[in-house]
């Protein structure tokens, strides 16, 4: 085999090599693109099931409520408003929307517990309570992981590569479930 031949061949497979190597590391590039979106999908469904088990809980502790609290008609309106928002929203963001505005009445209808001393008596109202309240923290925990999820997502689509790749894939950024700022004041505490 004469000396060119050699070089030719070199050349060859360096060539072939480094074009290997590139191929390989596109393709890990857009593969991992679309395992963080499935990922912050699968976190989403986690927290609909949560948001959905809510949503369940809800007509009977109204029902529980309503006896005690009948005059409460707006209150019940508003919950019952947010609740079909919530499933009428098409997108994560109204989705998180609706969410966000039923915690805040859902509180308002949990401190009625103080107006109606018997209602705080009444065994299906703490029942109710007790599994809302255990809901709420799934909620909170679930809301954690898919923010987590998020944040990978986005922080990749934000390097120079991974804005390429996921406009390949075809991959957004994702919203995050954000808690309103109404929420995110410290009550304030009178003795």
């Amino acid at each position: 085999m004469s000396k060119g031949l050699k070089i030719v061949l070199i050349i060859i497979g360096i060539l072939l090599l480094v074009g290997f190597s590139t191929f390989r590391w596109a393709i890990n590039g857009y593969n991992n693109v679309i395992a963080m979106d499935e990922n912050v999908k699968g976190k989403w469904a986690q927290v609909e099931n949560q948001l959905k088990r809510r949503y369940d809980l809800i007509p009977n502790l109204i029902e529980t409520v309503k006896g005690y609290a009948a005059h409460e008609k707006e209150l019940f309106k508003h919950i019952a408003d947010a609740r079909t928002k919530y499933f009428q929203a098409n997108s994560v963001k109204e989705k998180i929307q609706a969410s966000n505005q039923l915690e805040g009445v859902l509180s308002r209808l949990l401190l009625l517990r103080e107006a109606y001393p018997n209602l705080k008596a009444n065994e299906s109202f703490l029942k109710l309570q007790d599994s809302l309240e255990g809901t709420e923290n799934r909620i909170a925990v679930e809301r954690k992981r898919y923010n987590e999820a998020v944040q990978l997502l986005n922080t990749y689509r934000r390097t120079f590569f991974g804005r390429f790749f996921a406009s390949l894939a075809g991959v957004s950024s994702a919203e995050y479930y954000e808690i309103p700022e109404a929420e995110k004041e410290v009550p304030k505490v009178k003795f």
